[in-house]
């Protein structure tokens, strides 16, 4: 209040109204940027589901392609097992042919001479002669029939190598298909990989700028705090020596409390007003006593101490208009000290209250 005081006696330029129209066109920029920047990793949430979707799809488009390709392969193997048994069955009837062609040649040269005979010898070889005759046109009759048999094989035999080409043509088609589904999988997998990165990259952004809200209000509270003793920066935490908010045994707040708690409280709002909405973060209220044992019917231990005191500074804060959803409280009692020595100093710097801006 007095540098309050010593401010208005200062005379001057009034530059806070430019000041305060320079703040809200950057806030409007930063708004706007975050706007873009949500739209971006929703639309790439989006995507990356979507190109998941999208390879399962072709992994079962695969593997139903393998499925069919072993299928084809089956019947492939069966037609070409037709293919040689048919061959060896028309090897094996031409074979018979040409042996059926020569007992005809043999038959009718027999005739033949038989005949000169029969001219020779007179009437009584004619019925002989008719024998012969009617054997020679079995054999005729038979050799027409495996000519027939091997016209039909040489049919089936066309037939089985148009089948067999039809099949090649399917299995390569199936095989440019597979290879394109292959391809088709690798680029996803390049897409979805690079998705990842660019999620990782972004989750660290946020790390980063959540890092750098922390540093930011930590020096807003050192400024307005001031160098004091009781009342330093530890790490990634803002500590209060419990002997300024509370009295020995006790989780009450003094008027003097709740004057450092509204400083501390009107910072934390300076700086949650540019925290984007996106970031999880919460104020963390942690409580923690020395190791001297505490037995009273409020606080049987010193965990109940250290926890009400935790939770005792939270509802005032909240009272200060930081809403609740932005606040934890928890109590460690006596078990996370900073010096473990025996003494009263030690005693004194374990007996204290830890302020942490963190992610939920």
């Amino acid at each position: 209040m007095a540098l309050s005081s010593r401010r208005q006696r200062r005379p001057g330029i009034d530059i806070w109204p430019g000041f305060v129209d320079a703040l809200s066109q950057l806030l409007i920029v930063i708004i706007f940027v975050l706007l873009i920047f949500t739209v971006a990793q929703f639309y790439l949430t989006t995507a990356l589901s979507g190109s998941n979707e999208a390879l399962a799809q072709l992994n079962q488009q695969v593997e139903n392609l393998k499925q069919l390709l072993n299928l084809e392969n089956a019947t492939s193997d069966d037609l070409r097992r037709n293919l040689k048994q048919i061959s060896e069955q028309l090897k094996a009837s031409i074979a018979e042919r040409d042996k059926l062609q020569a007992q005809v040649a043999e038959l009718t040269a027999g005739a033949d001479e038989f005949r000169a005979n029969a001219r020779n010898q007179g009437a009584d070889k004619d019925a002989l002669l008719n024998q012969k005759t009617t054997e020679l046109q079995a054999k005729e009759t038979e050799l027409q029939a495996k000519e027939t048999a091997l016209v039909q094989a040489q049919s089936q035999l066309v037939l089985l190598n148009e089948q067999i080409a039809a099949l090649r043509d399917q299995l390569q088609r199936l095989a440019a298909a597979l290879d394109a589904s292959e391809q088709k999988a690798k680029e996803q997998d390049v897409q979805i990989a690079d998705l990842g990165r660019r999620l990782n990259v972004a989750l660290a952004n946020k790390v980063q700028e959540l890092a750098s809200y922390r540093s930011e209000f930590f020096g807003r509270l050192r400024e307005i705090l001031g160098n004091r003793p009781d009342i330093r920066i530890v790490g990634d935490r803002f500590v209060f020596q419990s002997e300024v908010l509370f009295a020995p045994g006790s989780a009450d707040l003094g008027p003097e409390a709740k004057s450092e708690l509204d400083l501390l409280a009107g910072a934390l709002k300076d700086v949650a007003a540019k925290i984007p909405s996106e970031i999880p973060w919460v104020l963390r209220v942690d409580g923690h006593t020395d190791k001297r044992p505490i037995n009273t019917p409020q606080f049987p231990s010193n965990w109940e101490l250290s926890t009400a005191r935790a939770i005792a500074v939270t509802k005032y804060l909240i009272s200060q208009g930081i809403p609740p959803s932005r606040l934890a409280a928890a109590g460690f009692g006596e078990f996370q000290p900073i010096d473990t020595a025996e003494g009263e100093d030690a005693y004194r710097k374990n007996r204290r209250i830890e302020f942490k801006l963190t992610e939920r």
